[in-house]
């Protein structure tokens, strides 16, 4: 089979880069018996030309000029691997006017500017490709937007930041506070010095935001979901919560609701430890979809690390190369953002079972305060895990389960009992989130 030769131009030699650098040295051969197409490295740029890298580059492929890949004509694929919404976007809209397909790994980017660069791509008979910008090494995105074209997406439940399962995982079988678990995160490379986008949920939206505009159809912007982190979670309501049945995980859900609606939020969810999401540990991602013909399939593997995210860069050079990204890309048909956007309920309207825990006075009659507040918000309890004398200056913990309920019921029952001057301390509520069966 004759070879097709193709250069690649690489903007970003940070840790990913190395890796996609080192697949293409290392792999070439390999990869062109496997595909007729020999993947050549271009020109790697980036502002450090210095710094000593875990991979070593030829003579003078490594310079600080994005235009010796903008200029060079004979480099058809330019790769985004800079990271962020400012520099990046810039760069990409350059490389798709300067005819140049673009692989990126930058989920920031596309989840709050992707109708753009989309756009830019379209104008200029270019496509982008994106794989590995939602859990790494996992082949989610041509699953979605290719595997599971005959599907109607009933449901998505995703792991899909290492960092907070990390972390999560760690509290659980360790018993440690959230400080220490994020400590030990950061000392193995798994959060960066500044995590805040992983724990506070905003890097498991912005991979969401992508996700659910493939499994939808339609384009999800940021604001459509609702976001919260995993900052305020508490090894004693891992314990309790491990206590009655659950694991406690950060998930990125897309869903429906009884009436046709769509729900989309990031949130800390308590999960049967029988599913199987609660069995994925440590750094890892898993992606579970249910589809009305195909039913559960679940996605598991590295979400993030500077191989298994290479691997998915370089999958998508070479679909590019081969012409799959560009059919797929030219058959992308979404939906725009104003007819779907009266079908995305808040998160005020969205139901499901409740976890509480109160630090209350020992003393008669608060479980009958309780009780009524509960009542007059129209919130059935379904389970009670009580311990004698756990909590400092004479308080216990009450911790209750609900049966399915409006989240805005919730919220006002628990402003009302943090008034209570019988409960001690701000209650905790986190959502149970009951992922459904796949039975035949």
């Amino acid at each position: 089979m004759d070879e097709k030769k193709v250069r690649v131009g690489l903007a970003g030699y940070g840790t990913v880069g190395c890796g996609v650098a080192k697949i293409i040295l290392e792999q070439a051969d390999s990869i062109a018996a496997k595909t007729g197409i020999r993947l050549e490295l271009g020109c790697v740029v980036d502002l450090d030309t210095e710094s000593k890298r875990p991979v070593e580059l030829p003579e003078g492929l490594l310079c600080d000029d994005i235009n010796c890949i903008l200029n060079d004509d004979t480099i058809g694929i330019g790769v985004e691997l800079i990271g962020g919404t400012g520099a990046a976007k810039d760069l990409q809209l350059a490389m798709l006017r300067a005819g140049k397909d673009v692989v990126t790994a930058n989920k920031a980017l596309l989840a709050e500017y992707g109708e753009e660069l989309f756009g830019c791509a379209r104008e200029n008979g270019r496509c982008i490709a994106f794989e590995a910008s939602c859990a790494g090494g996992i082949p989610i995105v041509s699953a979605i937007r290719s595997g599971l074209t005959a599907n109607r997406i009933e449901s998505m439940y995703g792991i899909v930041n290492g960092t907070c399962n990390y972390i999560l995982s760690n509290m659980t079988s360790k018993g440690i506070g959230f400080e220490e678990a994020l400590l030990a995160a950061q000392q193995l490379g798994y959060a960066e010095a500044d995590p805040t986008l992983d724990i506070n949920g905003g890097d498991s939206a912005h991979k969401l935001a992508i996700l659910a505009s493939l499994a939808l159809g339609c384009q999800i912007h940021l604001d459509d979901i609702y976001v919260e982190g995993i900052e305020g979670i508490s090894r004693d309501d891992i314990h309790y919560g491990g206590e009655m049945g659950y694991c406690l995980k950060l998930l990125a859900i897309c869903d429906h609701t009884e009436d046709g609606k769509v729900s989309l939020r990031v949130h800390p969810s308590f999960i049967s430890k029988d599913d199987s999401l609660a069995n994925v540990n440590g750094a890892f991602n898993a992606v579970s979809i249910f589809g009305n013909a195909v039913g559960e399939l679940t996605f598991y593997g590295r979400g993030a690390g500077m191989m298994a995210t290479a691997s998915a860069v370089v999958a998508d050079i070479i679909d590019v190369a081969i012409g799959n990204s560009r059919a797929a890309f030219e058959s992308l048909n979404m939906r725009s953002h104003e007819e779907i956007k009266d079908d995305i309920v808040g998160i005020g309207e969205s139901v499901s079972r409740f976890y509480v825990r109160l630090m209350v006075k020992d003393q008669p009659g608060v479980f009958s305060q309780i009780a009524t507040i509960l009542s007059e918000n129209s919130i059935s309890i379904s389970g009670i895990l009580q311990h004698e004398g756990e909590g400092p200056d004479n308080t216990v913990p009450v911790v209750m389960t609900t049966h399915p309920t409006r989240q805005s019921k919730v919220s006002a029952a628990i402003e009302s009992l943090d008034g209570l001057d019988t409960v001690c301390s701000e209650p905790v509520c986190i959502r149970i989130v009951d992922i459904p069966e796949d039975k035949d």
